[in-house]
């Protein structure tokens, strides 16, 4: 099957040296080429291609915004990110707005096509990089990251159903020092109480029934 492509890109330079590259491939044609967001809608909507090789960064309509426009107009196109950004927002909104893909413009050309062969396909591709610059996202954004190594120690304890004396006596610590840690841990997370926490941590499957003590 031939992959039919239309590249994205506000540079001519990078339109041309892409089209060069895949033209190459026996199972790629490249049918279009578009300097922006705008007329790469209006491109799609005649040439309905295969794969979308969008850029991001580029003047007028954002790469995102066009994914995003594409994206309502149901066409069989699929959109593979093709960026020098890893901007993490940017990586989160180009995968929200609906592509299926995100690729570097650093990454060598059979990363490249391999990425066209794969979206075409109708799988996901995503580069290591971008895959990471989400990872550390979703960890941030994760309210068990804030806490500390022992707090995530006492959260372990209440979660399990042991009281405070229970706690200190497991982490040999004082049972002043566990209070101030429910009281943080409870504050992080947003919780009111210990039952909370317990289910919390079931829901996220930290912890299963037969833990409970």
């Amino acid at each position: 099957m031939t992959i039919r492509v239309l590249i994205v890109d506000d540079h001519a330079v990078v339109r041309q040296g892409l089209r060069l590259l895949l033209d190459a491939q026996p199972n790629i044609d490249v049918v279009g080429e578009s300097p922006d967001g705008e007329m790469a809608i209006q491109m799609a909507r005649a040439l309905k291609p295969d794969v979308i090789l969008m850029d991001l960064l580029m003047p007028g309509m954002s790469g995102v915004e066009a994914i995003r426009q594409l994206h309502t107009l149901n066409l069989p196109s699929r959109v593979l990110v093709l960026s020098s950004s890893l901007e993490d927002q940017l990586v989160k909104q180009a995968l929200q707005a609906g592509a299926r893909g995100y690729i570097l413009k650093a990454s060598r050309s059979s990363e490249l096509v391999e990425a066209i062969e794969r979206v075409a396909k109708g799988q996901s591709m995503l580069d290591p990089a971008a895959a990471q610059v989400l990872m550390q996202q979703v960890q941030s954004n994760d309210p068990l990251e804030s806490l500390t190594a022992r707090e995530r120690e006492v959260f372990n304890g209440m979660a399990r159903g042991w009281n405070n004396a229970e706690i200190a006596n497991a982490l040999n610590v004082s049972e002043a020092t566990v209070r101030t840690h429910v009281a943080s841990i409870l504050d992080k997370l947003t919780l009111r109480d210990r039952t909370q926490v317990t289910i919390y941590a079931l829901k996220r499957g930290l912890i299963r029934l037969e833990d409970l003590s």
